[in-house]
């Protein structure tokens, strides 16, 4: 009998709040997501929610202040992967956020973060009065 060794993932990096460095959790993403035989759809998800997390962290949460950290976890085990967002901001009150879809909102160029989030991650937790996101994905074939 031949037993599957699951490769457990952990890995954080931290960077200054420029939208420059997004590209940094993108490159993380992508090199994660094909060590673990990620889904092509779940590869979508993930890379779009953690983008839509990292880009609150970097613009809303810490202003683009550039001496202003974004700290980003990424853990893998068991079928799932879990990435934790965090900035040094104020926070915000992220059950007051409004809603993306309603008609007075289409036409607003901002806010589909945190809906886009909610809609592609299979879990989304707020935490630290919204300066931490946690946003849990199950992956598909593992």
């Amino acid at each position: 009998m031949i037993l599957e060794q699951e490769h457990k993932v952990n890995r954080k990096i931290n960077f200054e709040s420029k939208p420059e460095n997004l590209t940094l959790v993108e490159n993380l993403i992508d090199e994660i997501c094909k060590t673990q035989d990620v889904t092509e759809d779940n590869y979508g998800n993930i890379l779009i929610a953690l983008t839509e997390a990292v880009n609150n962290a970097i613009l809303h949460g810490n202003k683009c202040n550039p001496t202003k950290l974004v700290n980003v976890n990424i853990e893998t085990s068991q079928g799932a992967m879990s990435v934790t967002v965090e900035d040094e901001g104020e926070g915000f009150d992220f059950n007051s956020v409004p809603d993306p879809t309603a008609p007075e909102n289409l036409e607003k160029p901002t806010g589909r973060g945190i809906f886009l989030m909610r809609n592609l991650a299979d879990e989304v937790e707020f935490s630290a009065d919204g300066r931490r996101v946690e946003l849990t994905f199950r992956l598909a074939g593992n």
